[in-house]
């Protein structure tokens, strides 16, 4: 009976979880409406590779152009993603089907020809928006319980191949696109919504007779004779002196879907039900973990503060073994109390940005229309959580009987960031090197600058003035002037195994969500299942405070005092097999080749394993030390 409560209950939150993700769904636009014949504006976006990382701009590859380029207004997180949203060349008017428009006509040189190639060689997609949607290859799928159909962000520049009858390798164009939009009309007003934007792109070696003119008609695509394209039987071959007709199609397509529900089709781009009952079945195994270790810590615990208050006669007293022995050490200030202070108030900074980001996020507010929103609401979180890292370490630091607070805010201010912020610095040299729109601009840099300085570390002073203002947390025991010793321990025992054990299960509870997160990050891909992302979150703050109590009562129980520094470690270790994941990722699920490429994202990955040491070792130490405070003030000391 218990284990099925246990699951209905399970099953009630994950469908809670859900709910909430779908119900306040907030698409970050207001709908436009439009007219027939209404202008509509397309907008290129960069050249993305899953193959290099390497973003570029859309004009860096010698397409056709508009008379003049205007840069689209970017926020924060847009930047730092390398998006550089333009203005492009297409025409298009609502309802109003267009067949076989000539762009424009680019004589390749040595140096275009060869920028295509590499570009075609390095799998690189073309992405472009329309009314805030991205534009998407559909791809039919036979298999059974599957979407019939998936859609892929962009389209690919052009492809390799063979002539038949030859084995020597060649580049191809896509030069023809055809555009369909979908779009839902209003019955009563007859004005329409955007509700999709999709491409066949197709590689046409375009023919025409006589000289060319702006009034000169292709002979293979031509919309009086109804001639269209409808396939790559006679490709467009990249070479210097070759000559490139780029030619769309535009169709109109009425559909069903509502524009608040345009999105849903993006975002079923993988499929869903191995996702599901992966999550599941994680959230089973950890939470039926928790339960057993939380029964057998409640169990031992209570039966061990009921033995030691029990204790009447000195001789039963001297005999005393376990935790109770050390009570007049456990409280001794620790090696490097600063550092570990820092370390404490950067986690706490570090877990106030994660929390508010994935509620905000549930909410719908930082859905994947909204470009660039989640990693905005992540800088400026974590900018304005500088008040609860100051408070957060400089309370600590008067527990420890600290006098210097500004010497401990400075520290918590500078240390975190400096170091995320030497990384960022060498990989966005390394980014400016290969000349690509990933590289942050100088007046981001500045304004990452202006957050750092101007606003994070007042921040973090005036929290820690408020901190060490409040009166010292005092022990519950009293601590003896001269340490115990500690006696030789066992070998499971043995700090950096106990610690190296203690982040498996946390790492656990968290791995197969990672998967889809390193998918989202590194395949170009969507993540938007924040809901079960939040009770992942959840999930793993338990465990890592569960693991890191359990392990620190063995400790205790071995008569070694010596728990602060473990107790972060224990649960912060957890970042070591994040890592670990994430290079058995790379070298499994990625393409990339490029030593360049490799080097960004080994980079990016030891920022956010950092960060995941900092906040589970911040969890665990909390854990740790309510525990221990809980349990010295639970019996008599003589």
């Amino acid at each position: 009976m218990a284990m099925e409560a246990s699951g209905s209950a399970i099953v009630l939150i994950l469908l809670l979880c859900v709910h909430v993700a779908h119900s306040f769904y907030l698409p970050g636009v207001a709908p436009q409406d439009f007219e027939k014949g209404d202008e509509l504006k397309v907008k290129v976006n960069k050249l993305s590779s899953i193959k290099t990382q390497l973003p570029y701009s859309y004009y860096s590859l010698p397409f056709c152009q508009p008379k003049k380029i205007v840069d689209s207004t970017e926020n924060l997180g847009e930047v730092l993603r390398g998006d550089r949203i333009e203005n492009a060349p297409y025409s298009f008017k609502m309802r109003e089907a267009q067949m076989c428009n000539v762009l424009c006509r680019v004589t390749l040189d040595d140096k275009t020809a060869k920028a295509f190639k590499e570009k075609i060689d390095d799998e690189y997609r073309v992405n472009m928006i329309l009314d805030n949607l991205p534009l998407v290859v559909p791809i039919e799928r036979g298999d059974p319980g599957s979407p019939a159909v998936v859609y892929q962000l962009g389209y690919h520049v052009g492809l390799k191949g063979q002539y038949e009858g030859s084995k020597e390798q060649k580049f191809f164009m896509h030069n023809h696109l055809a555009f369909t939009v979908r779009y839902h009309r209003d019955v009563q007003t007859d004005s329409a919504r955007i509700v999709g934007f999709e491409v066949k792109p197709y590689s046409v070696k375009h023919e025409y007779d006589g000289k060319w003119s702006e009034k000169t008609r292709l002979t293979t695509c031509d919309p009086h004779t109804k001639r269209l394209v409808v396939s790559s039987s006679t490709p467009q071959e990249v070479e210097p002196k070759k000559e490139i007709i780029f030619t769309y199609d535009v169709d109109f397509q009425e559909s069903e879907v509502k524009w608040a529900s345009r999105w849903d089709a993006y975002l079923l781009m993988n499929d869903n039900q191995i996702h599901w009952f992966s999550i599941v079945n994680s959230l089973m195994i950890v939470l039926f973990l928790s339960g057993m270790v939380a029964m057998i810590m409640l169990r031992t615990l209570y039966r061990d503060i009921s033995r030691y208050n029990e204790l009447e006669t000195q001789e039963e007293a001297q005999e005393e073994t376990g935790w109770k022995l050390v009570h007049g050490d456990v409280f001794r200030i620790p090696t490097n109390s600063d550092l570990l202070c820092v370390y404490v108030g950067t986690g706490v900074q570090c877990l106030g940005m994660v929390f508010v980001t994935m509620i905000f996020a549930m909410l719908g507010f930082l859905s994947p229309s909204n470009r660039g929103g989640l990693m905005t609401a992540m800088l400026l979180l974590w900018v304005f959580m500088g008040l609860f890292a100051g408070y957060a370490s400089s309370r600590l630091y008067k527990m420890f009987k600290g006098t210097e607070w500004k010497r401990i805010a400075f520290r918590t201010a500078f240390l975190f960031p400096a170091v995320v912020s030497s990384i960022f610095f060498v990989l966005n040299a390394l980014i400016w090197g290969q000349k690509s729109s990933g590289a942050v601009p100088f007046g981001t840099m500045f304004a990452l600058i202006f957050l750092w300085f101007g606003i994070s570390v007042p921040l973090v002073f005036v929290g820690a003035y408020l901190g060490f203002k409040k009166p010292a947390v005092d022990d519950p025991v009293k601590t003896n002037k001269i340490p115990r010793q500690i006696p030789e321990q066992a070998w499971y025992m043995n700090p950096v195994f106990s610690i190296l054990i203690g982040g498996i299960l946390p790492f656990g509870a968290v791995f197969i969500e990672l998967f889809f997160i390193l998918t989202s990050i590194w395949l170009n891909q969507f993540y938007y299942i924040f809901g079960f992302l939040f009770l992942v979150f959840v999930i793993l703050i338990v465990t890592c405070a569960e693991i890191t109590v359990v392990l620190c009562y063995f400790q205790l129980c071995s008569e070694d005092y010596l728990w602060w520094w473990r107790s972060y470690l224990t649960s912060g270790s957890s970042a070591l097999y994040l890592f670990l994941y994430a290079t058995f990722y790379f070298f499994t699920k990625l393409q990339i080749t490029k030593l360049v490429s490799a080097m960004l994202y080994f980079g990016y990955m030891l920022i956010a394993s950092y960060a995941f040491f900092v906040l589970t070792g911040t969890i665990g130490f909390y854990a740790c030390l309510w525990f221990t405070r809980l349990i010295y003030s639970s019996v008599k000391i003589d």
